[in-house]
């Protein structure tokens, strides 16, 4: 039976610029959906959110500019955390899948593997 789970990811950027959020963006989310063998129908909703000093575009873009036209985003400025990690894109994608939360796989790339301690 398909139940909805979250699957996490991370990634950060160099610049602040459209082309580079838009460049990490689709990264991350190509390898959040390799990683588990998923597909847009199966995506239940996807938030997503940047870090304040990322404010030259939205990552929800490049989620829209790789054909993903029928899933629902929201996308969100992180609050301003003292020492928080910069320029760092989150996502999280609710899936309907029957796949036991052991089995799904969180995606952490370039800076963002910091942010877990379960990230091999």
């Amino acid at each position: 039976m398909s139940v909805c789970r979250g699957i996490r990811g991370a990634t950060t950027t160099t610049e602040n610029t459209r082309e580079a959020i838009f460049a990490a963006t689709e990264e991350l989310l190509q390898q959040m959906v390799a990683a588990n063998e998923i597909t847009e129908s199966d995506v239940a909703a996807m938030f997503l959110t940047a870090t304040q000093d990322l404010n030259a575009a939205f990552p929800a873009t490049a989620v829209r500019r790789m054909g993903w036209e029928k899933t629902a985003l929201l996308c969100s400025p992180e609050i301003a955390v003292p020492n928080s990690l910069s320029k760092c894109i989150r996502v999280l994608i609710l899936v309907n899948t029957d796949k036991d939360p052991d089995d799904l796989v969180h995606v952490y790339l370039r800076d963002a593997t910091t942010l877990r301690s379960d990230n091999e």
